[in-house]
């Protein structure tokens, strides 16, 4: 305070006629007590009044709020006539807090041990409050958004990982962990696998996006709405609330997973705040403390500056393949990687020190980034050694916790690498529909937005629930014209005038080039058909037709994509909502590559490559996710393996007295 009253000319400490050492020192200590006083007391109950106030727009106030509370403060102190004009409050308050935190430590590259101090004292508080915990350990589930088996080995193996690496025994230690790779749906994305982690069912799910033609509706898996829909179906079709229906918390999810506790979570994000409805408390919950408020205000200008500098660089030294990251996308990571991370590790924590049952959260930093820069590389690197470092915040504050914990960290999915179907043949998927369907193309490809659920967090946290261009996603007026959607190197065409799943006979009637256009093109890998004959039938190159119950004697274009492709193919064929033709990109098993139909050079939703290939961390005091032998297929097997380990720990007693109805059925 002192020097920036030295600095700043329009901060006065003192009047002209008592400038003596002792009278300012008095005056900086009174002022600097008296704002630290109003912080403690005042800050939260602002924050409570704003509650209607966007998250992101509460993070910008943060720094008219505590210029405001120094304007009070000098006005409360007894001597002199300090001052300071309200720009100038802003400047001065924003600079005591940064150096306060970084006192602290709060914003050293390794700023967990300030935090964890003060997380500790808040424990023996609480633990001097309330009874003793239960004696049972509590779960702590930590998904790590996109980040696949393969990466997950390679960056412990580069020391960027050093608390995943301990767990697993690395560098001679006695292993804690055990890693267990199991392989996704055909929809390889975070909707379908975390609706079959949570609530055990991602039945009629088989893209990010897809037509319904029922409800002449498109679903989104990271808008609200489709999100809350696709909740309530998993629950009827099991008739479970989810994995977290007894004591549990989800936080930063897409779904609640049945959670009494819930924030930061998409699928109530559109309904009115009330006790069920906590989506964006967690943000009021963080920003309550105006330490955090500004430390995590000034690293998310840092992280903006670094995406800026590493996209340029980039740039200059013309890396490919390259997708653009101008417009909002430095905000939108910064947001991923620094707000999302921060509001949801210290809700986890709180939960620890409530002694809760069973925790769920998503960090989505990996999965943002490796959209845009590639699931392997500097950037992406840089991300991982953060989350390890969350990992082992998390970990230190369960020794504080009134219950034990386990942690089991786990992906949703990997990513694939590889540039853009546009990139790579100068037009779209939809411009190629269009063009078999003998219909005009645009001299321009239009672009499709990318789907990470980061954009879906920010939309929430701005109160603006409807995705970046939905109306491209609303039906055309021209009904007879198909509707093509995106999904990573996923695709779907839908005709909306027509009521049912089309069969290929009836789409060879009305389109007769579209099919052989599409199986011949060299950027598709296979199509998935119905059949009035066949049932259904996967199409590859050069005419080649392979009914789905011969996929196992003649896997034919889908042999490339590995085992457990064709399986994962006769199952979406079985969804009600599948769409009249799906569309896999092509795969090149040599460099794992895939052709992403949405702008991103990491990308995941179908099949090919790591994007398949999660991975499920879990302690040796558990039982093996799976038997000998056997693999770990698909997001519903996981959810029962975690439930068994929730049972074992005698954790939230989740109805277990039959199967879910439908496997009953």
């Amino acid at each position: 305070m002192l020097v920036l009253a030295g600095i700043l000319p329009d901060f006065q400490l003192q009047s002209a006629d008592d400038d003596s050492a002792t009278s300012l020192a008095m005056t900086a200590a009174l002022g600097a007590g008296a704002f630290g006083l109003l912080s403690a007391l005042v800050w939260p109950l602002l924050v409570r009044l704003l509650l209607l106030v966007p998250a992101l727009v509460l993070g910008l106030l943060v720094f008219f709020l505590n210029g405001s509370l120094l304007i009070v403060a000098l006005r409360l102190v007894p001597s002199g006539d300090s001052e300071a004009a309200p720009e100038t409050a802003v400047i001065v308050a924003a600079v005591m807090s940064a150096v306060a935190s970084a006192t602290g430590a709060a914003l050293a590259v390794r700023d967990d041990d300030a935090y964890r101090s003060r997380l500790y004292r808040l424990a023996d508080r609480r633990r001097r409050a309330l009874p003793p915990g239960p004696s049972s350990p509590g779960t702590v589930f930590m998904q790590l958004d996109g980040v696949g088996h393969d990466v997950l080995l390679a960056a412990v193996g580069k020391g960027l990982m050093p608390t995943v690496g301990r767990w697993l025994g690395e560098g001679g230690g006695r292993p804690t962990h055990r890693l267990t790779p199991w392989r996704t749906d055909w929809s390889s994305q975070t909707g379908a696998s975390q609706l079959g982690i949570l609530h055990g069912s991602n039945h009629d799910v088989p893209a990010f996006r897809w037509y319904e033609k029922a409800g002449h509706e498109v679903m989104v898996c990271n808008r609200p709405t489709s999100a809350a829909e696709l909740q309530r179906r998993a629950i009827d079709r099991t008739g479970d609330g989810g994995l977290l229906s007894a004591d549990g918390a989800s936080r930063g999810n897409l779904f609640s997973g049945g959670a009494d506790e819930q924030a930061l979570v998409l699928s109530i994000a559109t309904r009115r705040r009330g006790r069920s409805n906590r989506s964006r408390a967690g943000y009021f919950a963080y920003f309550s403390d105006p330490a955090n408020a500004v430390r995590t205000a000034l690293s998310f200008v840092a992280e903006v500056g670094r995406e800026i500098g590493q996209s340029s660089r980039a740039r200059a030294r013309k890396v490919r393949p390259r997708v653009g990251r101008g417009g909002l996308y430095p905000l939108v990571r910064a947001f991923a990687t620094v707000v999302e991370r921060d509001v949801v590790v210290a809700a986890v924590m709180g939960d620890m020190l409530a002694g809760r049952t069973a925790v769920y959260a998503d960090l989505v930093a990996y999965d943002e980034v490796a959209h845009h820069s590639g699931p392997i590389g500097r950037d992406t690197e840089k991300v991982l050694e953060r989350l390890d470092r969350a990992l082992a915040l998390i970990e230190n504050v369960a020794e504080h916790a009134p219950r034990p914990y386990r942690i089991v960290v786990l992906s949703d999915h990997g990513q694939s690498p590889g540039e853009t179907f546009r990139a790579r043949y100068g037009l779209g998927l939809g411009d190629l529909v269009r063009a078999g369907c003998g219909l005009p193309v645009p001299r321009r490809a239009r672009r499709t937005h990318s789907g990470a659920e980061a954009r879906a967090a920010v939309r929430a946290a701005l109160r603006r629930p409807v995705e970046e261009g939905e109306e491209q996603h609303r039906p055309s007026r021209r009904r007879s014209e198909p509707i093509v959607l995106a999904s990573g190197n996923l695709g779907l065409v839908s005709f909306p005038d027509v009521p049912h799943r089309m069969t290929k006979e009836e789409i060879d009637a009305r389109h007769p080039a579209l099919l052989t256009t599409l199986a011949n093109h060299p950027g598709v890998g296979f199509l998935l058909v119905r059949s009035q004959e066949h049932g259904g039938l996967v199409l590859g190159p050069y005419g080649v037709e392979i009914p789905l119950d011969r996929l196992d004697d003649d896997p034919g274009p889908l042999e490339v994509f590995g085992p457990g492709a064709a399986d994962a193919v006769r199952r979406t064929h079985s969804f009600p909502n599948t769409a009249d033709i799906m569309v896999n990109s092509a795969y090149d098993p040599a460099d794992g590559e895939v052709l992403a139909f949405e702008e991103q050079i990491g990308s995941h939703g179908g099949l090919g490559g790591a994007q398949g290939r999660p991975f499920l961390l879990s302690p040796v005091a558990f039982s093996a996710p799976a038997g000998h032998g056997e693999d770990l297929v698909g997001a519903e097997h996981v959810h029962r393996v975690l439930r068994r380990w929730l049972r074992e720990a005698n954790g939230p007693q989740v109805p277990l007295d039959a199967e879910p109805r439908e496997r009953a059925a």
